[in-house]
């Protein structure tokens, strides 16, 4: 072994992180209360009691909504950063934003054609033919 002292402080600092978790885990199941009541294993959720089955199923829309809400979340993100150094980055990176932007959307209009922002009644959507103007 080497005589690096920064990989033994490393070591160290992992060995005492791992000693502590176990510890606190140790010492949680030792102390922690044991009681096995009715209402201890029924879920409870914002004061609510539960009714039904909570295996409902959902329209694949809702989640197509939340897959968009991540894409245009995420580029929101690489957005700002690439705000925070657009001086330096020129006219150079204010192009490449731009390709970025125009990328997501081509992006955006593919899914309105596709349909995937229609969450009206079934009888107020357009139909397909309808949306592509014939």
């Amino acid at each position: 072994m080497t005589d690096d002292p920064t990989l033994f402080r490393v070591l160290l600092y992992a060995g005492t992180v791992l000693a502590i978790a176990a510890l606190l885990v140790t010492l949680s199941w030792l102390l922690g209360q044991r009681h096995r009541e009715r209402a201890t294993t029924e879920p409870y959720e914002s004061g609510i009691a539960p009714t039904g089955s909570p295996r409902v199923p959902f329209d694949v829309g809702f989640y197509l909504v939340g897959l968009l809400f991540v894409i245009f979340d995420l580029e929101a993100a690489f957005l700002f950063a690439w705000a925070v150094a657009a001086r330096r980055l020129g006219w150079a990176g204010y192009a490449g934003a731009l390709v970025f932007v125009a990328i997501l959307v081509v992006g955006l209009i593919y899914e309105w054609r596709q349909g995937a922002l229609d969450f009206g009644p079934p009888g107020r959507r357009l139909a397909p033919a309808a949306r592509d103007g014939g």
